[in-house]
């Protein structure tokens, strides 16, 4: 397995196949880079370099007892790209990996960067408070907490199904992608995971948004009911100074793995144009 060391000592777990114009991934709470594998599959095959890694204490990566916010996470990333020699890439993530690009760039620039994507990404910011009446009440979040500290493996069972939307009317759950989102969460460590809660949550992206200064896709489902769509996506293209909203009726948070023909075409068009 690929590993680089970053200057605090933290491993972390990457993949990087093929050859081409590169597109990297950034996932989601509390997945892998694993859970790119139909994106990836899709863009290798099609004459892409793709890269992906697991954050830190997340899947392969180290169990840190530190360094689990959004800061740590964009320099890690930059010490992978550096380590790599990235350049002119199309930068994709999901959820949590959507507020990880955007730090990045509001941290790093966008000098090896040529695109970005925000799929069911959490910017600006998630959190409700007095500037943000829109948003999840704390209380939300910390139910998310107890919950993992009570039984973490059960309630890695319970979030797959809001999260792919196989409680709605007419949905036919897949037992084997409510297992790999399983194994994928517990791959990691239990304190990265409750301290990214935090991260995911509360971190405020509005400036780094401001500082995409590339051509940027959000794309959201509708029926998102992990990360709302009128508090992230709705805001966000607003925000962002070059970022086009693309929303899919219908569509849950984890539709990269449900609909990943639509999605897929979709990024290969916005790649190319």
């Amino acid at each position: 397995m690929a590993f680089i060391t970053t200057s605090d000592g933290t491993d972390i777990f990457y993949k990087d196949w093929g050859a081409g114009p590169i597109v990297t991934f950034s996932h989601g709470w509390p997945l892998t880079a694993d859970d790119w594998d139909a994106q990836m599959l899709f863009f290798v095959r099609n004459g892409f370099r793709v890269i992906a890694h697991d954050r830190r204490g997340h899947g392969r990566s180290s169990q840190t007892a530190g360094g689990n916010d959004m800061d740590t996470y964009a320099d890690d990333l930059a010490q992978l790209f550096d380590a790599l020699d990235v350049t002119d890439a199309v930068m994709i993530g999901h959820s949590t990996g959507g507020g990880e690009v955007a730090r990045y760039i509001g941290r790093h620039g966008t000098a090896r960067v040529a695109k970005a994507v925000l799929i069911g990404a959490v910017p600006p910011i998630m959190v409700k408070s007095g500037s943000n009446p829109q948003g999840t009440p704390i209380e939300v979040f910390d139910g998310f907490r107890a919950q993992l500290a009570a039984n973490r493996a059960q309630m890695y069972k319970d979030v797959p199904v809001p999260f792919y939307g196989f409680n709605r009317d007419g949905a036919e759950p897949s037992q084997g992608i409510i297992d790999h989102w399983w194994l994928q969460g517990m791959m990691g460590s239990a304190l990265a995971h409750y301290e990214c809660i935090q991260a995911f949550s509360e971190t405020d992206f509005t400036e780094d948004l401001k500082k995409i200064d590339v051509p940027c896709l959000v794309m959201h489902g509708d029926d998102d009911q992990i990360v709302p769509i009128h508090d992230s996506a709705e805001l966000s293209a607003k925000i962002a100074p070059h970022a086009t909203l693309k929303v899919y009726p219908g569509y849950p948070h984890g539709m990269c793995t449900v609909h990943p023909d639509v999605i897929n075409a979709d990024l290969l068009a916005f790649i190319k144009g």
